[in-house]
């Protein structure tokens, strides 16, 4: 078991540098569930990811109409020719608000690390998969890499925006996504723990301040920006460049941080956004209070 980023890369490398083995090892030893049951469970996460983002692809709003066919016009405009930022990390952002504005809806996703923040990772996925030309042993391990990752951050801070804030959640999940890329990339754990500072670091101190307390806006958007960092965050790793700050330290002044956001910024419609004039307007018309 381990329980810090440092540990985590010290382990792997009784696993060949394998952090997905580590992760099923440890997942064997917390639940006593044999390999081939968590293999089934994480299959059956990976069909559901996968499914999200196709079924999440549509025009349809959502129930409240906040919500609903930007991730299908943003994939308008990539067939456009005429996009400005590479279509790697558009991919990643249209599959992001896909598989949120699907949450919006009712649909099914798969939470990663929370249902707020579920568009992150199975949208970098995504863009693995066909830059990567991954495998279903290769994405298996993807998610076994980034729930390994994430694991550390739920213990040591916070994947909840109810205590830490935005960046307790789409935070955990863009760290969580660029990590796991960073490896099917050909990196090392050490490199991955690199791209999570990057992420964390960036995202210190996001508020958690849904419209109406709806996990729509600006979640949707913010899982689009979520996945684009991991993108960005991989390569930075992958070239090299370190952080300054130690990865458990980081994880820690996450902790801090969200710790002292007030109440008002921590899901409870009260401050943010939420509480623009614009905001409260769209509270009222959907449930018809202040």
């Amino acid at each position: 078991m381990f329980y810090t980023i440092e540990e985590l890369v010290q382990q792997a490398d009784n696993f060949s540098g394998n952090v997905a083995e580590l992760m099923i090892a440890t997942e064997i030893e917390l639940t006593g569930r044999s390999r081939e049951e968590i293999l089934t469970i994480m299959s059956r996460n990976l069909t559901v990811m996968k499914a999200s983002i196709v079924d999440g692809l549509t025009e349809s709003k959502s129930v409240s109409g906040l919500t609903g066919g930007d991730a299908a016009k943003l994939d308008a405009y990539m067939k456009s020719g005429k996009t400005l930022s590479d279509s790697a990390v558009l991919s990643a952002a249209r599959n992001a608000m896909a598989v949120n504005e699907l949450n919006a809806k009712m649909g099914l996703v798969c939470a990663t690390p929370t249902a707020g923040s579920a568009g992150c990772l199975p949208a970098v996925l995504g863009v693995a998969i066909e830059k990567l030309n991954l495998t279903e042993e290769q994405q298996l391990d993807f998610l076994f890499t980034a729930g390994a990752f994430g694991l550390v951050i739920a213990n040591n801070a916070s994947i909840s925006g109810a205590e830490g804030g935005c960046q307790a959640e789409v935070g955990s999940a863009s760290a969580m996504s660029a990590a796991a890329l960073t490896l099917a990339a050909g990196g090392t754990p050490y490199q991955a723990s690199q791209a999570i500072c990057f992420v964390i670091k960036n995202m210190l101190g996001l508020i958690c301040d849904p419209v109406a307390g709806l996990v729509e806006v600006p979640c949707v958007r913010r899982n689009a920006m979520g996945a684009s960092y991991a993108m960005v965050a991989a390569d930075m790793a992958l070239a090299g460049i370190e952080s300054k700050i130690p990865v458990d330290e980081v994880i820690n002044a996450m902790y801090q941080v969200g710790s002292a956001l007030p109440t008002a910024f921590r899901e409870t419609a009260e401050g943010g956004l939420a509480a623009t004039p614009t905001g409260r307007r769209l509270a009222q018309e959907i449930f018809g209070e202040d």
